[in-house]
């Protein structure tokens, strides 16, 4: 086998294991949300002054706590695959590395605070929604789909799902 096509394997095992983390992992769905309307709000709107390093450095907590979130249930399917029992150890391990995630979270969240405190895009921002009712609603439906994306999508909604289309095929 040659080095590309292992290359090649490598990123599509990537992609599997962020595909498995989104349809399995609630946490990753909630985090994967945050990031995915900062970066909106940030990048959609120019009320927000901030310079390029400030970005990347906003990118990165969040990437660090998607990563670490990634990390944190390989940890756990890991100590799975080794025992369901209650062993101190494993309790250790899976709470260490829960710990961990709290730690990229909250850092993160200080980041943000940082950057992000102007007082002044909330305001623009604020009144842009008001002014701009479309936009509200939008924004409203957006966090609906978000909440349905959290709390919903997962592989046992997904196989109800999938019955209910077989079932609706067979009658046909």
């Amino acid at each position: 086998m040659n080095e590309i096509d292992n290359l090649a394997r490598s990123f599509k095992y990537a992609f599997k294991g962020f595909g498995w983390m989104i349809f399995n992992e609630r946490n990753f769905r909630i985090h994967l949300t945050c990031f995915t309307y900062m970066a909106y709000f940030l990048f959609r709107y120019d009320f927000f002054v901030l310079e390029r390093v400030e970005y990347a450095v906003l990118i990165l907590a969040a990437a660090l706590v998607i990563g670490g979130e990634m990390i944190n249930s390989g940890i756990e399917k890991a100590d799975d695959s080794v025992s369901r029992e209650t062993i101190h150890t494993i309790k250790i391990s899976k709470d260490a590395a829960a710990g961990a995630v709290l730690v990229f979270a909250c850092a993160a969240v200080f980041v943000g605070i940082v950057l992000l405190w102007q007082p002044e895009a909330f305001r623009l921002l604020f009144n842009h929604f008001i002014e701009q009712p479309i936009c509200l609603v939008s924004l409203v439906l957006s966090l609906v789909a978000s909440m349905l994306f959290i709390f919903k999508l997962n592989n046992k909604f997904l196989r109800k799902m999938k019955k209910k289309i077989q079932k609706g095929k067979g009658k046909k």
